[in-house]
């Protein structure tokens, strides 16, 4: 039953500035002028203060370092092209110069005397890694997933808007956070302490039975994106990591979830879902992605390849059950792992783009290096895998410009590793240094 108004014009149930809900993630999440100094291990809490108050003036905040990586290979995982003995030179939190010593002998010479130099001699250099599924609460979950390699991430939802504070971070404090594409409450029948997140979201404790009616689902969706998401998070089945669910029923069928995708709009939808019926109905409301899909059909698979849908195999999270210790978790890892194998094939083989994911969740963080392992042990190439987690991933969260390769202009986020991605599907779980926003927040070169 809906309880309340849903047209754009209503006044909202309680007029509170986004700035203050955001104030209240943020203390949530952690993240204060003491936390950022601590992690960044650089200026004192005093200083760091000084600069957030400039801030609020309008001015906008110093920029890191000139950066300078030097001797390693650098490898463009569009091309599969490979640099060896190059240098990538970052200035302004992007790349000014990439190639050989000779093409950046003039951006190097300019920086003479300014940049810090950053010797990979021996090792791979990449465009910094994507995690499209993680679920980052804290400030110490963000530096986390930093430290395992992927400097941008996609949200899959957090309790109460979490991840939206987070994504403000890499602006005003370079290197604290992975850039985020945030999707603040998950869109879910059943929302518990995050109605608490948003006065705006109280209506919806009113209602019998959750929140399942189409213009309720759309509602909060529209609140998402009112309080700073970038992407929104919705389910068709329930969840498998939980042993008293069974991941087969459906929670939102095709209505439902088109619903959500019409209020989403162009900032689209992500989609966990596990069972044929579920992923197929996710599909035809027009997700960007589906998350999970371990019973995918293969007509589903070819409906997804020609919609361009994006598949989220979240490949670690599932074949780990098989090493719970609950019984039914245990062999639902067992059951799961050769059929979602199975289908990361099937939909690559099909034409879909598939993306890395590892739907950490807090500070039980899956470096995004395991999950690229695992997709090259579902069938992908080892490039392939790669694409996985850089351009693939990119152009779903719609940073292909800026994200997933190594050019000059794209963000100044790059990651060392000891191993040759395009032959070792284990090289990204070999990281030996991690820049984020052109500051090393890694260093074990």
């Amino acid at each position: 039953m809906c309880l309340h108004d849903h047209t754009p014009e209503a006044p909202s149930a309680a007029a509170v500035p986004r700035r203050g809900i955001l104030a209240g993630a943020a203390a949530l999440a952690g993240i204060s002028v003491a936390s950022l100094a601590a992690q960044l291990g650089g200026a004192p809490a005093a200083e760091a203060a000084d600069a957030a108050t400039s801030s609020s003036r309008g001015d906008r905040p110093a920029s890191p370092s000139p950066l300078m990586i030097e001797g390693g290979t650098i490898v463009d995982p569009k091309t599969g092209h490979a640099v060896e003995d190059g240098v990538l030179v970052l200035e302004g939190g992007r790349v000014t110069a990439v190639g050989s010593r000779t093409e950046t002998r003039r951006a190097v010479a300019a920086l003479a005397g300014r940049a810090r130099t950053v010797d990979a001699s021996g090792r791979w250099v990449l465009p910094g890694l994507i995690d499209v599924h993680v679920h980052a609460n804290a400030l110490s979950d963000a530096a986390a997933i930093l430290q395992g390699g992927a400097t941008s991430v996609r949200s899959g939802s957090t309790s109460f808007y979490q991840d939206v504070a987070l994504a403000a971070l890499p602006e005003w404090a370079a290197g604290a956070s992975p850039r985020m594409s945030p999707a603040g409450l998950f869109i879910s029948p059943e929302l518990g302490e995050s109605l608490l997140a948003d006065p705006d979201l109280g209506p919806l404790a009113a209602l019998h039975g959750g929140v399942n009616e189409p213009a309720d689902l759309a509602y909060l969706a529209r609140v998402n994106l009112k309080r700073g998401a970038k992407v929104i998070k919705t389910r068709a089945n329930p969840r498998a990591g939980l042993a008293e669910q069974d991941p087969r029923e459906l929670v939102y069928n095709y209505g439902q979830l088109s619903a959500v995708v019409k209020a989403a709009g162009k900032a689209g939808v992500l989609c966990h879902a596990y069972s044929a019926e579920g992923i197929d109905g996710a599909v035809r409301a027009g997700v960007r992605s589906i998350e999970h899909g371990v019973f995918v059909t293969e007509q589903t698979i070819a409906r997804m390849a020609s919609r361009g849908t994006y598949f989220t195999p979240t490949l670690d999270a599932i074949t780990g059950m098989s090493g719970s210790s609950d019984p039914i978790l245990a062999a639902r890892g067992r059951e799961y792992t050769p059929i979602i194998k199975e289908a990361v094939r099937a939909a690559h083989e099909a034409g879909v783009t598939v993306v890395a994911g590892t739907d950490s969740f807090g500070s039980e963080v899956t470096p995004i290096g395991t999950e690229v392992r695992l997709l090259a042990e579902a069938g992908l190439s080892p490039l392939d895998a790669l694409r996985a987690a850089t351009v693939n991933a990119a152009a779903l969260l719609g940073w292909g410009a800026d994200a997933g390769r190594l050019v000059r202009g794209s963000y100044a986020d790059a990651v060392v590793v000891n191993a040759d991605p395009l032959s070792n599907p284990s090289a990204l779980e070999q990281i030996s240094a991690v820049v984020a926003q052109g500051v090393l927040v890694r260093n074990n070169l």
